[in-house]
């Protein structure tokens, strides 16, 4: 039987600067929901990290949801990936964090609303919305990063490295307080999100 495990050669280059970052701002217990896992092995790494949390995977595509499920087996604190598309509707769950790695850029920006609108309805307030990838600064990106946003809009119109500050904005219409953002390596960054308190209430 061929193997479902698909292995994202960014991953191993990614891994342990994402978790160095991870170790610093989420909870030691509770559920964390990834959004769309791709290979899972990110979700992997952050389980065994993190033998406090609960893992909970989630891709629309099929073959991604076996490829996570399969790199999970055995490990009791990652639960089976769930399908789960991040411009539609969300089921009704609960959770501390949620974390979403490089997919922003490669989907519709309706991707990012729905992940936005999505993680505020399932986070308390203060939870957290973790994104990593590569953005647009002021305008401006380094040159490896628009060679990179070319070949991704000649591949569909709609995906593309998006602003850092329209993604800011929307974060903080959908109930976000305004991002913690950090510097990551090969021009990617990481944008922390905290549900504002006053999102409570409405």
């Amino acid at each position: 039987m061929e193997d479902p495990r698909r292995e994202a050669p960014a991953v191993a280059r990614n891994r342990d600067p994402i978790l160095a970052v991870l170790r610093r701002i989420l909870p030691q217990q509770g559920l964390v929901l990834e959004v769309a896992s791709g290979s899972g092995e990110h979700a992997l790494a952050i389980a065994r990290a993190f033998p406090g949390l609960t893992i909970q995977p989630s891709d629309p595509h099929p073959e991604a949801r076996a490829s996570t499920d399969a790199w999970g087996q055995g490990q009791g604190n990652m639960r089976p990936a769930l399908a789960l598309d991040a411009a539609a509707p969300w089921p009704v769950m609960a959770a501390q964090a949620v974390l979403c790695i490089n997919m922003i850029h490669i989907a519709p920006w309706a991707a990012t609303e729905g992940l936005l609108r999505g993680a505020a309805s399932c986070l308390p307030p203060g939870g957290l919305l973790y994104l990593y990838g590569p953005y647009r600064v002021a305008g401006a990106m380094v040159e490896s990063n628009a060679e990179f946003d070319a070949s991704l809009r000649e591949r569909d119109a709609a995906w593309g490295i998006r602003d850092l500050e329209t993604a800011a904005a929307a974060g903080v219409a959908a109930g976000f307080g305004p991002p913690e953002v950090i510097e990551m390596p090969a021009n990617n960054l990481s944008v922390v999100f905290r549900r504002h308190p006053a999102a409570a209430d409405g």
